[in-house]
């Protein structure tokens, strides 16, 4: 049976997908990588089989990390976390203008998003399988574009504000999208400008945040897991 849920974030993902790909950067941006394109088989499988439904909680990250959602098509997609527990793997094609300085191997990329691997690992603790997981909640990235400046991730907030109105314009309507699609109570920022972006975009739906997973910050390198689970509990969006 097609889900309805699923057929609309399927829809969504491709217009955001089209929208975005009309959209030019400037220096120092020297290559974009859009993994709803070159990723859209495994991504809509993601879709399909995660999407299906009313999810009373959605995390929300950024946008995707080099070794995550631009290998895999899936949010925060850590190799490992999506081949073994969410159990979706294939090939993955090759962004327009591939970068040298950020290969896109797909699953056979050597490397761990640290960030995914943070993530999923909490939720595989938590819930056991990715099915007792994706029974009330869902992932997404607020921005499917991955950003490069040569090799370093340039994140949609450091962006001009010329490019960055538009883009985030196409971002916000697609978010509603989701959120019209799941019907989630939750709306839950993976760091405080996923967050932001959500507060600005949604009406009717609660807000919340935990720490981003990200290597980069001390504070998720002194008890990732442990932090954002408690902020879960204390917004009330779990129990013990």
């Amino acid at each position: 049976m097609i889900s309805v849920t699923a057929s609309a974030l399927v829809a969504a993902a491709r217009e955001l997908s089209a929208t975005l790909g009309e959209m030019r950067f400037a220096p120092p941006v020297t290559h974009v990588y859009d993994p709803l394109d070159y990723a859209w088989d495994i991504h809509e499988r993601y879709l399909r089989r995660y999407g299906d439904g009313p999810r009373r909680v959605v995390f929300l990250g950024m946008n995707p990390g080099p070794f995550g959602m631009a290998q895999t098509g899936v949010p925060f997609g850590e190799i490992v976390a999506v081949r073994d527990w969410l159990g979706l793997e294939g090939p993955v094609g090759q962004p327009q203008r591939p970068n040298p300085k950020r290969p896109v191997e797909g699953f056979a990329c050597a490397r761990s998003e640290v960030s995914g691997r943070r993530l999923w690992g909490l939720f595989r603790e938590r819930f056991g399988s990715a099915e007792a997981f994706f029974a009330e909640h869902f992932v997404a990235n607020y921005c499917p574009l991955a950003l490069f400046d040569g090799g370093r991730n340039l994140t949609p907030d450091k962006l001009p504000a010329v490019e960055q109105t538009p883009l985030l314009a196409a971002c916000d309507a697609h978010l509603r999208a989701l959120v019209a699609a799941l019907a989630p109570e939750w709306v839950i920022g993976i760091g405080g400008w996923a967050e932001a972006r959500a507060r600005g975009a949604l009406n009717g739906v609660k807000v919340g945040r935990i720490l981003h997973p990200s290597p980069a910050s001390p504070a998720a390198n002194r008890g990732w897991s442990q932090a954002a689970e408690r902020q879960l509990l204390e917004l009330g969006v779990w129990t013990n």
